[in-house]
């Protein structure tokens, strides 16, 4: 390989995966104030690292015998109108955030919202189609303690009963479905729509193991199983059966969380920055972690924020919500960007402005709307 091939890979790689990068500065910057030592170790959540690192690779793993595709498939197929079939994606979308986490939902899901659009001639509809189904993603994982990252981190940090937890975030959930249906319902029109045939099948040993393991997986988040035992089960079956399913795991994600245990725990340990960071909070939980989102994303803001605060239901429902607005505000959003920039390169520039557009009306109304419950 030439070094023209490489420098082209090397900063696609370093574009990917921005976040880490930052975080891994920031890490290292930290590391200067607060030199490393044995206190270190404490700032790792290794729970949250296997859970994540178990649900990711096991998501892998059926995605790889195309199980979510052909599911999905199924269901569009149903439908044969523009607007019922744009509302199925984006329902898919939001449930499988629940199930498999924002990222893996919209990089299962947006392929096939590309499809449907691509193969009935309604590209038209792919802008919005595309950016409800990351609305959807990032919204509708809020609901369960594995549907994003940040939330599997919260609730093994505050140890949230799970009644607890889906109870707080009920009233935003509930509100974000009720606005996706509302602009899907407004944004789309009725046309008719055929999606054509395809031969895709699955193998029945391999979804029956991949199935156990999930629920394995999701076991272990809900502390039923211990995670090292599931761990190294999942390990174990998946390098017997499938081992491209761990080379594809999103271990820049995995990292992006070690490099912010670092810099969180330092700053933790900075009398200065504490007292800072507990005065913003003890003001307002819910709108700092909101604004805070904004600038360094939700899973960053939930490892720091959490240092410095015991309210962890405002917490839980800024880091969530907060996850709408600008491009970076979740990671899930810049894959999303990918994937439409992927398909129409040259309109890159109208799809942020209509991502900014829906973004925000969505941050404005549901942090209105929860500002409005927690002051009650």
């Amino acid at each position: 390989m030439t070094e023209k091939n490489r420098e082209p890979r090397a900063a696609a790689f370093l574009k990917k995966n921005a976040v880490m990068f930052t975080a891994l500065a920031a890490a290292v910057i930290s590391c200067f104030f607060v030199p490393p030592d044995t206190e270190y170790i404490n700032y790792f959540d290794f729970k949250t690292l296997s859970c994540l690192f178990c649900v990711l690779a096991v998501v892998c793993a059926l995605k790889n015998i195309n199980f979510f595709y052909i599911l999905a498939r199924k269901v569009v197929r149903r439908f044969k109108n523009t607007r019922l079939c744009v509302l199925v994606l984006v329902y898919i979308t939001f449930i499988g955030s629940m199930l498999i986490a924002n990222d893996m939902a919209l990089l299962t899901f947006l392929p096939l919202g590309y499809f449907v659009l691509k193969t009935t001639n309604t590209e038209k509809y792919m802008a919005f189609t595309f950016i409800m189904q990351n609305i959807a993603a990032n919204l509708g994982g809020m609901l369960t303690p594995f549907g994003n990252p940040q939330n599997l981190y919260l609730y093994t940090r505050f140890n949230i009963p799970t009644t607890n937890f889906m109870g707080i975030m009920a009233a935003p959930f509930i509100l974000s479905v009720s606005l996706i249906t509302l602009c899907c319902l407004i944004f789309i029109k009725p046309e008719n729509m055929y999606i054509g045939d395809e031969n895709v099948s699955l193998n029945p040993k391999r979804t029956a193991i991949y199935l156990v393991l999930f629920f394995l997986a999701i076991v272990m988040v809900f502390r039923v199983v211990p995670y090292t035992a599931g761990l190294a089960v999942i390990l174990v079956s998946l390098f017997l059966a499938d081992r491209k399913a761990l080379a594809a795991v999103d271990y820049p994600l995995l990292l992006t969380f070690v490099f912010f245990f670092v810099f969180a725990g330092n700053m933790s340990r900075l009398e200065s920055v504490r007292n800072f960071f507990e005065m913003l909070l003890h003001k307002n939980t819910l709108i700092f972690s909101v604004l805070s989102c904004q600038i360094i994303s939700n899973v960053p803001s939930a490892i720091l924020l959490s240092r410095f605060t015991g309210n962890y239901p405002a917490l839980l429902v800024g880091v969530n919500i907060g996850g709408v607005g600008t491009l970076i505000a979740s990671l899930a959003s810049l894959i999303t960007f990918r994937e439409y920039v992927k398909h129409n390169p040259c309109r890159g520039g109208y799809y942020i402005k209509m991502f900014s557009v829906f973004n925000f009306a969505f941050l404005f109304i549901l942090t209105s709307f929860m500002s409005f419950i927690q002051n009650k």
